[in-house]
């Protein structure tokens, strides 16, 4: 029981941040994608290759952990965003917006692990991948069947007990904006609030779905060491899903067949 519980708000967890942004009609731009998120029997798809030269793998013993897991900033359900599209910042505010564009803009790749609190409270654990633009993978720890995938154009959630993927286009993901190849927070999204404390810089992006609602991204960076450290996703009923990263490195090698979201028929059972 305590693992079903545990696997669905994984799930829950990522629809809140891929379904948070989606329009109720879609036009499939290809077999794959889905107008909605609908879950798909599919078979169990092969694991994903070993390292190579150096490469990472989702099984790659050089992604073992070497720090404990951070503690997760839960943000108050209580806090009053700003929602004034109007609103003004000021040079310092600015200063930090591009501060956070600036690193976001020079990151490529990004390997490291990841902590996850889903609105029940579930918290997961696993690895993950990025490379830029707009790939990439997460590794939920056992037993979690779960693996997150994007290819640069969509993105599936995968479960490997069930054999389902749902399949999600990107542009319409919140976490796009991670995966950008450049960004300037400023000009290229709705940034609704801008803080700074001794521990973290705080962007918080607003997107407005006319079908949806209103849902909200927070991305937090060290405001010592400039790295990302968390974001959290708000979605239109007010519930958080909040993703704390640590170990990062951003010179690893990552072995391209980690982003590949294979066609239904290449999978094989076994």
């Amino acid at each position: 029981m305590a693992e079903l519980l545990a696997i669905r708000g994984i799930r829950t967890g990522w629809a809140v941040l891929v379904a948070a942004s989606l329009a109720n009609a879609v036009t499939p731009s290809s077999a794959q994608t889905v107008p909605t998120p609908n879950a798909q029997t599919v078979p169990i798809p092969k694991p994903a290759p070993r390292a190579r030269d150096k490469q990472i793998s989702a099984s790659d013993p050089a992604t073992t952990r070497t720090l404990p897991p951070p503690e997760p900033v839960i943000p108050d359900p209580r806090r009053n965003v700003p929602v004034n599209i109007f609103a003004t910042f000021d040079a310092n505010q600015k200063a930090q917006a591009a501060r956070v564009s600036s690193y976001l803009s020079s990151l490529q790749t990004l390997v490291g692990n990841f902590v996850q609190v889903g609105p029940d409270g579930t918290k997961t654990k696993g690895d993950f991948y990025i490379q830029k633009p707009g790939k990439v993978r997460f590794e939920y720890d056992a037993p979690s069947p779960i693996a997150i995938i994007a290819d640069g154009s969509s993105l599936v959630v995968r479960d490997r007990k069930l054999a389902t993927q749902d399949i999600y286009p990107l542009s319409q993901t919140p976490i796009r904006f991670l995966l950008s190849d450049r960004i300037d927070l400023m000009k290229d999204t709705n940034v609704v609030s801008v803080t700074a404390d001794d521990m973290f810089i705080s962007v918080t992006i607003e997107e407005k779905q006319a079908l949806i609602g209103t849902s909200r991204l927070m991305l937090m960076i060290g405001t010592k060491d400039g790295q990302l450290k968390q974001w959290t996703v708000t979605d239109p009923q007010g519930y958080d899903t909040t993703v704390a990263v640590y170990n990062l490195d951003t010179t690893k090698k990552v072995n391209p067949d980690l982003f590949k979201i294979d066609d239904f028929s290449t999978f094989s059972r076994g």
